[in-house]
């Protein structure tokens, strides 16, 4: 028994210790970034910025939005630039309790999340809000004078970018539940109509309410899934393995 405490409370110092080190980290990204707050948020809202007629600017409703919008946008920043290190924290915390078989996919699956996730936010930043922020600079009514709110500015391309990083992640979720045995190729291949529908389900879920930006959601989150599918396919687990010698 008392093996089994002193074990569970090294399991949660280690871990206080790694969430130590993380939120650390973030600080410091943070600190080093808030000099240059204001000129990072002037890059964030390019896309809408160089589309907006002439006459239209970006306004400020709040008395405190002017520091706390660039305070926002440079901490969610520091979060964003952390993940290698958060997810490799998470990574070095439960290897130890996995199978060989397990740990040989890990590093591979760790370093395409990375990816994946900053891929879905390049994804975002240069092609779905420059077509979002068109279409909605482009339909008003004549005479009518954009002049967007700073911090509905933060919080629709957050929203976008935090919606196009997780769903650019579905190849790995779709390869780790095959991998696990939860589901099966030949299973989420029976499932294709349905999944297709939830995919414009999620996209009206998770993004603004409109066509352009549910659409480009829904339609990339399809194709990652088929690509999930096909590296599925190159599973071979250990148990097959085990089968074949033990027939032979």
């Amino acid at each position: 028994m008392n093996d089994q405490e002193q074990s569970l409370v090294s399991h949660l110092v280690e871990l206080r210790n790694r969430l130590l080190r993380s939120v650390l980290l973030i600080l410091v990204i943070f600190l080093s970034l808030f000099y240059f707050a204001n000129d990072l948020y002037l890059i964030l809202v390019k896309p809408l910025s160089s589309l907006m007629p002439e006459g239209g600017q970006m306004i400020a409703t709040g008395i405190a939005s002017p520091f706390l919008v660039p305070f926002k946008l440079t901490l969610v920043l520091a979060v964003f630039l952390s993940v290698p290190y958060l997810l490799h924290q998470v990574w070095a915390f439960i290897s130890p309790g996995l199978y060989q078989h397990e740990k040989k996919f890990g590093i591979p699956l760790l370093l395409s999340s990375i990816v994946l996730f900053y891929s879905g936010i390049a994804f975002a930043y240069f092609v779905v809000l420059p077509l979002a922020f068109g279409f909605f600079t482009g339909v008003g009514p004549a005479g009518i004078s954009i002049m967007p709110d700073i911090t509905n500015i933060l919080d629709f391309i957050l929203k976008i970018f935090f919606a196009f990083g997780i769903a650019f992640e579905i190849p790995i979720a779709t390869f780790l539940m095959v991998l696990s045995g939860i589901t099966t190729v030949a299973a989420l291949s029976e499932k294709r109509p349905y999944i297709f529908l939830g995919c414009f389900v999620v996209g009206m879920l998770v993004t603004p309410p409109d066509v352009i930006s549910q659409t480009i959601l829904a339609v990339p989150m399809w194709l990652l899934f088929e690509t999930g599918v096909l590296a599925s396919r190159l599973i071979k687990k250990p148990s097959d393995d085990q089968e074949t010698e033990g027939s032979a």
